[in-house]
C-alpha cells in the first residue's frame, strides 16, 4: 500500500513517475467473484439447450446496457428476445466502472433517462431477489467560484419543471453532507437528494436475471462473427454456435462496437479512453461516521469522490493534453480476450488532482491506496451515447458510446424498449440520436473530440457553448473561406456557419456568459439591418433531400400532415409519430411532376432520412430518396431591399407579382444557375437560393450589386432574434416528440380533413376530440441583463406551471421575448406569470403573437388598405 502523501512528496522530490503494475480489484467487485462464477455455469446451461434460429430482437453486448435492454424488452411482452455476449456478461467497461449514480443531467430529456434509472435500481432487488449494492447518500455538485455559483442557478431553473429534487445549498449545509470537507473554497453546492452509487456488476446481473425470468434468453460467450441483412428487413446473426434470423439487431457492445459496425459498413465514432479511479484502505475518520458521506463532485478539481465502504474512493478527469485515448483499437481493434483486463495505472497522470482532493479533503493526506484502478471506457466526440434506429440499413439499432452506461443503462434500456415495442420514441431524445454523426466524422476529428470531451468534462456549462477541436472537417460552404475571419463560427452537423459577425470596435471571439455578452450589440446590429436593408446568410447546413419516382406523392401524402405543394409551389410541413407527435418540420417544394425537394434542419438530416426510407421501404413504395446535403450550397437573401439586389443580377421578374410568396423558380443569377424559393424564416422579404455546393459567384455578385442598397452578412443568432419576434415555432424547441402540432400551434399546416390517412392523423383526431390541456404562449419577459433561451422555469404564486421553449432578445421592441408552455386556463393574453433566470423570477406576460408581423402580411394588409382608400 502507498499513501497518497507519500506518493506526491516522491514526485515533487525527485520527480520519479508514481506508476503501478495493473491493480487489484475494488475490493467490491472481488467479492462479487463468487457471484461470477454461478453466473458463468448458467450461461454454459443456456448454450447446452436448443439453440434458438430465430428471435424478435437479438442484442449483441452483455453489459449493464445490453443486460437492461433486454429485461426491459421481456418485461414488456416482448418474445423471443435473446441477448449474446462474446464472453462473460460485464466484460469490457462495466465490470470495473465506479458505479455512480445521479439524477443530475445538465440536458433536459436525459435527466428522464436518469430518473428511470435510479426509480429502476430502488425496486430491481425486490424484483429479482439479486444483491444490487445500491446505496443513496445523496451528492453535492461544488462551486468553488462565481461563474459556477451561475451554471448552479442556471440548472436549477432548467430542473425546476422536471420531477427530480435538486437545491442549491450554502457551504453549512455541504459540510453538513460532507463532514470532512474544508469548506474555505466552497460557496455553493448543488444537493441532490437520492443519488449514490451501485455495484455495476450486481446491478447487471440482476437485470440479467430479471431477463430470464421474463423469457430472455441469454448465452454466453457467444462471439458475433457475422451480421447479414436479408432483403426483407431481417437479419441473419452468425456465431459459432450457429444462426439466428432476428427482426432487428441492438448493438450494445461498448468498445467492440465500432468493430461490430464495421461488419456492416459502419464507422462508429467511439473510441477507449483511459480512466483511473483510485480506491483507500480504512479512513479512521470515514469509519467514525454515523452515515454514509454524501457523493462529491469539485467541479474545479475535476474529480468525483465517495465513500467505499470505510474509505474513499475518487477519480478525476484530466485535463485533454495529459487524458490517454487508446486509439490503437480504432486502428487495430480490440486485443482477442480482453475484456476483464485493466490498463497500467498512472498515478503521475493525475497527481495534480490528486493535490486538489487532498486540499478539499484533508483526511485524503494519511489515507493509503489500496486499488488504482485504470479501464477503458468508451467516448463519443461529444460525450453523448448513440441511442436509436440507425441510418443507411433497416433495423439495425445502436445503444453504445456510453461514458456513463451505469447510470444510464436502466433509461436507457426503457427508452429503447418503448421505442421498439411502440414503434415511437416515448420522448425526444435526438441529442443522443445515432444519426448525428455522418461520413464527415473521420478517425482525426473523433480523436481529438473525444480528448476535448474528456479534459473538458467538469468545465462552466454556458448556453450558447462551442467546443472547437477537431474543426473544420470537410463540411465547409462554398462562403467559408472568405468569412471565416469575419464572424464567430458555429458548429452545426459537422458545418462552420456563421453566428455573428465582427465589425471594427467590437470586442471578437467567443467568450461566452450566463448574462449579454460580446455578441449582444452586434446582433442587434444585424437585426437592423435585416428590418431596414439587406442582408445575406450562410444555410448551406440545411440537410437537403430529393424524392422522385412513380409512388412520391403518395409516400409524402402518408408522411406528412399537410397536403403537398403544386408543381413551383413551397410549403411546410410536419412529420408525426403514431401517436400525433412532431417528428420533424420540413419545408416542402414541387419542383417537376412527382419530384420534390425536402429541406430540414441542419441537425436533422439524418434523422428525418432515416423515417423517411423506413417508411419508404417498409411501404413497399416505388421512390428514390437521395441526400444532396453536400452537393447543394444555399444562401439567403432577406430585407426590404432583397428584391432590387436580385433583380440587378437576373432578367426573372422578382416582383411581387411575378415572384410570389412560397412559389420556386429556377433562374440565371449572375449567370450561375440557381433554384430560388421565395421565403425566409426571418420573415422579412427574402429568398432562399439553392446552387452548386462551392459555387462563389452568386454570393459575390449579391455583395457587389448590393453596395448602395446596404448589404452586409447576418448570421444565426440574428435570424434566431427575427423569427421569434414573428412567431414562427422552432422544430426540437417549440415542437419535437414531446409535443403534439395543436398544442404547439401547428393547426394551420396539418390538414385533418386531407384524404390521405397520414401517419398520426387518427391519434390527432382523438387528441382534438379530448380537448387540450395546455398550449404553447408567446410572452413579454421583463429582464435586466439576461435573456431567457428555453427550457426555463414559468412559475406562478409559488408554483411551477410550465416552461419556456425558446427565447431571445427582441431589438424591434427592446424586450425579452420566449415560448412557452402553459395550461390552458393560463393562455390568455394579460396573464401575469414569471420566468425563472439564474435564480431571480422575472415578471412575464402573455401577449398577442406575433409581436412583428411578416412581410408577406404587411404587404397583404397594405393592399387590402389600399383598395378600401
Amino acid at each position: 500500500m502507498s499513501r497518497i502523501s507519500n506518493l506526491i512528496g516522491v514526485r515533487l522530490r525527485r520527480g520519479v513517475s508514481a506508476r503501478g503494475g495493473a491493480p487489484r480489484l475494488p475490493a467490491r467487485t472481488i467479492c462479487c467473484t463468487a457471484r461470477k462464477h454461478a453466473e458463468e455455469g448458467d450461461a454454459s446451461s443456456a448454450l447446452g439447450r436448443r439453440w434458438k434460429d430465430t428471435a424478435d430482437t437479438v442484442i449483441i453486448g452483455g453489459g449493464c446496457v445490453g443486460a437492461s435492454l433486454a429485461y426491459h424488452l421481456a418485461k414488456g411482452g416482448v418474445k423471443d428476445v435473446v441477448l449474446l455476449e462474446k464472453s462473460e456478461l460485464t466484460a469490457g467497461s462495466t465490470w470495473h466502472a465506479a458505479g455512480l449514480t445521479t439524477y443530475y443531467h445538465p440536458g433536459i430529456n436525459l435527466k428522464k433517462v436518469h430518473f428511470d434509472s435510479i426509480k429502476l435500481y430502488e425496486t430491481l432487488e425486490a424484483e429479482t431477489g439479486q444483491a444490487v449494492g445500491f446505496h443513496q447518500p445523496g451528492s453535492v455538485r461544488i462551486a468553488s467560484t462565481a461563474a459556477r455559483v451561475d451554471e448552479m442557478k442556471y440548472q436549477m431553473t432548467r430542473t425546476h419543471w422536471h420531477v427530480t429534487p435538486q437545491y442549491l445549498i450554502g457551504p453549512e449545509k455541504v459540510q453538513e453532507l460532507f463532514p470532512l470537507l474544508n469548506i474555505d473554497k466552497v460557496l455553493a453546492g448543488l444537493y441532490t437528494p437520492g443519488d449514490g452509487h451501485i455495484d455495476p456488476y450486481s446491478l447487471t446481473m440482476a437485470l440479467a436475471a430479471g431477463a430470464r425470468m421474463h423469457g430472455a434468453q441469454i448465452y454466453n460467450p457467444a462471439p458475433v462473427t457475422g451480421l447479414s441483412p436479408m432483403e426483407d428487413g431481417k437479419w441473419d446473426v452468425q456465431t459459432p454456435h450457429g444462426t439466428i434470423r432476428a427482426n432487428r439487431i441492438v448493438n450494445t457492445a461498448g468498445f467492440w462496437a465500432r468493430e461490430l459496425g464495421q461488419m456492416i459498413g459502419f464507422q462508429h465514432p467511439t473510441i477507449p479512453v483511459h480512466h483511473q479511479y483510485v480506491v483507500t484502505a480504512t479512513v479512521p475518520e470515514v469509519k467514525a461516521l454515523e452515515k454514509e458521506l454524501a457523493v462529491i463532485r469539485d467541479l474545479e478539481g475535476s474529480y468525483y469522490l465517495r465513500q467505499e465502504r470505510d474509505g474513499l474512493l475518487f477519480g478525476p478527469y484530466e485535463k485533454m493534453e495529459k487524458m490517454v485515448l487508446q486509439d490503437s483499437w480504432v486502428r487495430d481493434g480490440v486485443p482477442p480476450g480482453f475484456g476483464k483486463e485493466l490498463f497500467e495505472s498512472d498515478l503521475d497522470r493525475i497527481m495534480e488532482h490528486i493535490e486538489m482532493a487532498m486540499e478539499m479533503v484533508p483526511v485524503l493526506k494519511k489515507a493509503d491506496i489500496i486499488n488504482v484502478v485504470s479501464g477503458p471506457i468508451t467516448y463519443t466526440p461529444d460525450l453523448l451515447p448513440m441511442v436509436g434506429p440507425h441510418h443507411g440499413v433497416r433495423n439495425y439499432w445502436t445503444a453504445i458510446g456510453f461514458g456513463y452506461g451505469v447510470i444510464h443503462a436502466g433509461g436507457i434500456g426503457k427508452f429503447l424498449s418503448d421505442w421498439i415495442r411502440n414503434g415511437e420514441p416515448p420522448y425526444d431524445l435526438i441529442e443522443c440520436d445515432p444519426n448525428r454523426y455522418g461520413k464527415w466524422t473521420d478517425v482525426p476529428f473523433m480523436c481529438a473530440k473525444a480528448r476535448e470531451s474528456y479534459g473538458f468534462n467538469n468545465v462552466v456549462g454556458y448556453p450558447k457553448e462551442e467546443r472547437f477541436a477537431g474543426r473544420p472537417t470537410s463540411r465547409t460552404s462554398g462562403v467559408y473561406e472568405l468569412l471565416k475571419d469575419k464572424c464567430s463560427m458555429g458548429f452545426h452537423a459537422g458545418w462552420e456557419q456563421p453566428h455573428w459577425f465582427y465589425k471594427p470596435g467590437d470586442d471578437t471571439g467567443y467568450k461566452p456568459s450566463f448574462r449579454r455578452t460580446n455578441w449582444f450589440g452586434p446582433v442587434g446590429r444585424e437585426c437592423r439591418l435585416v428590418m431596414e436593408k439587406v442582408g445575406v446568410i450562410d444555410l448551406t447546413p440545411f440537410g437537403k433531400f430529393v424524392v422522385k419516382g412513380k409512388d412520391s406523392l403518395r409516400l409524402l401524402d402518408r408522411l406528412f400532415a399537410n397536403t403537398m405543394p403544386k408543381v413551383g409551389q413551397t410549403n411546410i410541413s410536419h412529420m408525426l409519430t403514431p401517436d400525433g407527435r412532431v417528428f420533424a418540420e420540413v419545408t416542402i417544394t414541387q419542383l417537376t411532376p412527382g419530384e420534390f425537394l425536402l429541406v430540414t434542419g441542419s441537425g436533422s438530416e439524418l434523422h428525418d432520412l432515416r423515417w423517411i426510407e423506413a417508411e419508404a421501404a417498409e411501404g413497399g413504395y416505388d421512390v428514390d430518396v437521395r441526400n444532396v446535403t453536400d452537393d447543394v450550397g444555399v444562401l439567403g437573401i432577406a430585407g426590404p431591399n432583397s428584391r432590387k439586389v436580385l433583380q440587378k443580377l437576373t432578367d426573372e421578374d422578382m416582383s411581387d407579382a411575378g415572384f410570389k410568396f412560397l412559389h420556386c423558380k429556377s433562374i440565371q443569377l449572375a449567370g450561375v444557375p440557381v433554384r430560388a424559393i421565395r421565403i425566409s424564416y426571418t420573415g422579412e422579404l427574402g429568398w432562399e437560393l439553392y446552387m452548386d455546393q462551392k459555387n462563389l459567384a452568386v454570393y459575390q455578385a449579391m455583395m457587389a450589386a448590393g453596395k448602395d442598397e446596404g448589404i452586409d452578412n447576418f448570421g444565426t443568432y440574428a435570424m434566431a432574434s427575427l423569427r421569434l419576434e414573428k412567431g414562427f415555432r422552432g422544430w426540437g424547441a417549440e415542437m419535437n416528440c414531446d409535443t403534439n402540432p395543436l398544442e404547439a400551434g401547428l393547426d394551420y399546416f396539418i390538414k385533418l380533413n386531407k384524404p390521405a390517412d397520414f401517419i398520426g392523423k387518427a391519434a390527432l383526431q382523438e387528441i382534438k376530440a379530448k380537448g387540450l390541456k395546455r398550449k404553447l404562449s408567446y410572452l413579454s419577459v421583463r429582464t435586466d441583463d439576461v435573456d431567457p433561451e428555453g427550457n426555463e422555469t414559468i412559475w406562478l404564486n409559488g408554483k411551477v406551471v410550465g416552461n419556456t421553449t425558446s427565447g431571445a432578445y427582441s431589438y424591434s421592441s427592446q424586450q425579452s421575448l420566449a415560448f412557452g408552455y402553459l395550461p390552458l386556463e393560463l393562455c390568455s393574453v394579460g396573464q401575469q406569470v414569471e420566468v425563472e433566470l439564474l435564480g431571480k423570477k422575472f415578471p412575464a406576460t402573455v401577449i398577442q403573437e406575433p409581436l412583428v408581423l411578416t412581410e408577406p402580411t404587411r404587404t397583404r394588409l397594405a393592399k387590402k388598405a389600399k383598395a378600401k382608400a
